[in-house]
């Protein structure tokens, strides 16, 4: 049974008359009556019945035809879903999520592509650098977001924006009461850095920022993470430098200041993605965030 077959007979019920339907059908009528009679051989059984006024359908014609407008509009359902899939307006795309990000810029930007692409489903995954890339490579996901991304064959890291830093401080320490810290400031004070993985990392742009300004840092511990590192420095056990992102963790006892005093005291967050990937969502996503991205960095906070 193919649809062409049941769009006939749904045209044919409804009209209850071949040549009325032929004409909405915009074919000749022979052709119609012989594809209606193949079909009731088909299906070995009379779907209409002749009347001097045209066709009745018969109680197995009635039968057909509540299923077959089902069947119908499931077609057409799918047809209309797997063009939007081409135009990269529907579908499905995972996203790998890590780091300071997912507290401010990376939510902004999907919330823009969501708002003019809601029929995407966007599934999102916590992964490390590491996995992250393996996952590119293996084509379990179609983009990740990270900093500091070292070079892979075949993976593509595009800039989409750079972020200040700040600095996390106990809410009683000294420098909570400044509106600004300086680099320099924290020279003596325990360090706590992020995250631990695959490197280069933040950590070590961290470690190299205090190198250029003359010192090197007291750490005091390295942790897997931005939550862990505040979580450190909430109970009193060090500061610690963020992206402007990480400021939306809003922790009881810590509290943020912008970080002066060094002309590198900013951070770039990048997605990845494979060089070859086709997809229309993906290609349709990366160009809402290159769009979204100026209008996220215009915001002083990723609130």
């Amino acid at each position: 049974m193919e649809l062409r077959h049941l769009r006939y007979f749904v045209c044919v019920a409804e009209e209850q008359h071949i040549g009325r339907a032929a004409e909405r059908l915009r074919i000749s009528q022979p052709p119609l009556t012989r594809q209606i009679r193949k079909l009731e051989q088909e299906l070995d059984t009379v779907l209409f019945t002749r009347t001097p006024r045209g066709v009745e359908l018969t109680d197995a014609g009635r039968t057909l035809l509540e299923d077959a407008r089902r069947v119908l509009e499931l077609a057409d359902r799918a047809g209309e879903r797997a063009r939007r899939a081409g135009q990269g307006t529907a579908g499905r795309i995972d996203i790998a999520l890590f780091g300071t990000g997912i507290f401010g810029a990376i939510p902004r930007l999907l919330r823009a592509f969501r708002h003019d692409h809601p029929d995407v489903e966007i599934a999102l995954h916590n992964m490390t650098k590491e996995e992250q890339i393996d996952a590119l490579v293996e084509r379990r996901i179609s983009l990740a977001f990270n900093r500091l991304v070292p070079a892979t064959p075949g993976l593509a890291s595009e800039t989409l924006l750079t972020e200040p830093l700040y600095v996390a401080v106990p809410a009683d320490h000294t420098l909570a009461a400044r509106t600004a810290v300086r680099l320099d400031e924290v020279e003596d004070e325990p360090m706590v850095l992020f995250p631990t993985g695959i490197r280069p990392n933040f950590m070590d742009k961290v470690r190299s920022m205090c190198v250029q300004v003359g010192f090197t840092p007291n750490v005091v511990a390295e942790v897997a993470d931005v939550v862990h590192g505040i979580a450190l420095v909430a109970t009193g056990g060090g500061l610690c430098l963020v992206p402007q992102s990480a400021t939306n963790l809003h922790v009881p006892g810590v509290t943020y200041r912008p970080l002066l005093g060094t002309p590198d005291n900013h951070i770039e967050l990048c997605c990845i993605y494979r060089e070859d990937d086709p997809s229309p969502v993906l290609a349709r996503l990366l160009e809402s965030m290159r769009v979204a991205a100026p209008q996220v960095m215009t915001h002083r906070r990723f609130g």
